[in-house]
């Protein structure tokens, strides 16, 4: 297809979604769209990024996760990847990366650069080397600090309309929050004067105003940008608070989701193969509205009903609640899937709960937080009122009691069997850096730093932690375990991201799933979430220990992933 040809199909592509955001002015925003496009393909001719496979499987972590005394961050996390993890890990979600001020890099000042105490492009480049590295967009706010904020207090006029001023003619009653802290915050102007400015997140973190076309280019020239830097896939960090309109929740409007399928087209058109991650931690049914029509928006969405629900099964004892939720997950498109995770820099968040687990269920899980000395963290809801947002704790210390935890065999034993749950997922998998590594939580970080999530943000220095990968009990036990499922893995094609999956009911004290049915390389993929020993009227080849089971017999937190013979 010659240029002007593609040009054309990407213009009408985009128009119906630009009519929609921008109904005065819908063609000179296409067309603007359209040329900028052509720029960052030209400069990317030939680039394309192959899709997920059943090898695919992605390490989520701070660019300064890992530190070493004289050395980029950036570089020392690289050293290690190689090093100490190789290729079970084919991709890497670098978290922001770029200057901030506040909320450990999600205060951005400037979307463009690197942080120069972790490194510098080239350092990303390097990492980009090795594996598919996602990168970070924060695209719903900035940091106060920013130039872009900086520039709308003094009335530039570049900055004309680039955030969201209070207007008593607004009606934000509605508004649906993630925080309790004030919607609007007011902001010194140089002239001693003040201006109010919407803060979805916090005081330091104030929201840009997609409504006016110029923000929306400027985004996504970012956008683009980041492809541009090497990015195969970027994830929309807090992305359906992104439109705002008068007298809604203003949240996951029509807007938004019109936005998303624009910047999929544009992205498509740049990077054939790059993928938009979306990162919305809302109930199950909101989510997943974020494939759009499963080829036309989101190529990835978290799957954040499956870390609570895993980790209420392991409290629980019992896969109930969960394998009555995973019954309905099911394929999206040839071109769409889930991104699947336990843990991450955050807390485990619990909206995705809601009308799944009962009350009395979700209040276990505050318990079994705070018995470890964890926080919760709360969301306020328009009436004033609110409700458990999530829980602040270590994952792997969450799905054991205070005496388990304190175990090195028990803890690994219930990491692993948790983990052995998320590979076999339907998805994409992703592992946080301290779950990878076995970390226990950061109870004085979070006390000292006063922020709940700091709790799962500790900074660990490479050169103790590869002594601690051999020396350490539990590090070791967790991180050899997780290098052997994941090493299984992505030698089987059932575990295709684009595949099937059947969940079958075999005991409700065990998870149970096939994957590639109907294929030479057919699994039942089962995890026991019990402290008992079970038997299971299966039988075949557990291809994760290469033994022949008849019947297969689960020792306590044991999985077993079985090609199954008649």
């Amino acid at each position: 297809m010659s240029g002007p040809v593609r040009a054309r199909a990407l213009a009408d592509r985009i128009a119906p979604h630009l009519t929609l955001l921008y109904p005065a002015d819908h063609a000179e925003v296409t067309a603007r769209l359209v040329a900028l496009a052509e720029r960052y393909a030209a400069r990317l001719a030939g680039r394309t990024v192959d899709p997920p496979t059943h090898r695919t499987a992605c390490l989520i972590t701070y660019g300064d996760g890992i530190r070493r005394r004289g050395e980029a961050p950036l570089h020392t996390l690289a050293v290690f990847l190689r090093e100490q993890v190789g290729d079970v890990l084919s991709d890497l979600h670098l978290l922001p990366m770029f200057p901030w001020t506040s909320d450990d890099g999600f205060a951005v000042v400037d979307h463009r650069a690197v942080n120069p105490a972790l490194g510098t492009w080239d350092d990303v480049a390097e990492l980009a080397a090795d594996r598919a590295v996602m990168f970070d967009f924060v695209a719903n706010h900035t940091s106060a600090h920013s130039p872009w904020f900086l520039g709308w207090l003094a009335g530039d006029p570049a900055y004309d309309g680039f955030y969201v001023e209070r207007d008593p003619d607004f009606d934000a009653s509605h508004v649906v929050r993630p925080r309790t802290t004030p919607l609007f915050h007011p902001y010194l102007r140089p002239d001693g004067t003040k201006r109010w400015a919407w803060t979805t997140f916090g005081d330091d973190q104030v929201d840009v105003d997609v409504r006016r076309p110029g923000t929306f280019e400027e985004l996504t020239d970012v956008l683009l940008g980041y492809l541009d830097r090497g990015a195969s896939a970027v994830r929309l960090d807090a992305i359906g608070f992104l439109w705002k309109e008068s007298g809604t929740t203003c949240l996951h409007l029509p807007q938004t989701h019109a936005a998303i399928k624009v910047w999929r087209a544009l992205v498509e058109h740049v990077a054939p193969g790059a993928r938009l991650l979306t990162e919305t931690n809302v109930p199950h049914a909101e989510n997943i509205s974020y494939f759009g029509e499963g080829h036309d928006e989101a190529h990835l969405v978290y799957q954040f009903a499956l870390p609570p629900l895993v980790l209420h099964s392991f409290v629980a004892g019992s896969t109930a609640r969960l394998s009555a939720w995973a019954d309905g997950v099911g394929p999206v498109s040839d071109t769409a899937t889930w991104f699947n995770f336990l843990a991450s820099h955050d807390g485990i968040g619990m909206r995705a709960t809601e009308g799944i687990l009962d009350d009395a269920e979700r209040e276990a899980l505050v318990e079994r937080t705070r018995s470890h000395g964890g926080e919760i963290s709360w969301a306020g809801r328009p009436d004033g009122s609110r409700s458990v947002y999530e829980l602040n704790l270590s994952y792997l210390d969450a799905l054991c009691t205070v005496e388990e935890a304190h175990d090195p065999a028990v803890l690994a034993a219930k990491a692993l069997a948790a983990h052995s749950i998320l590979f076999v997922f339907l998805g994409v998998p992703a592992v946080y850096h301290h779950s990878l590594v076995g970390s226990p939580p950061d109870l004085e970080g979070m006390v000292e730093s006063r922020i709940n999530r700091r709790i799962n943000r500790a900074v660990l220095d490479a050169d103790r932690l590869a002594a601690e990968l051999v020396d350490d009990p539990r590090r070791r036990a967790v991180f050899e375990g997780m290098r052997h499922l994941l090493d299984v893995r992505r030698r089987h094609e059932a575990f295709s991201p684009f595949g099937t999956q059947r969940v079958e009911l075999l005991d409700d004290r065990v998870f149970a799933v096939r994957r590639g049915e109907g294929t030479d390389d057919e699994l039942l993929c089962v995890t026991n979430v019990s402290g008992e020993e079970l038997t299971l009227p299966v039988r075949g080849l557990d291809v994760l220990t290469g033994e022949r089971v008849d019947p297969l017999v689960l020792r306590p937190w044991g999985y077993a992933w079985v090609r199954q013979e008649a």
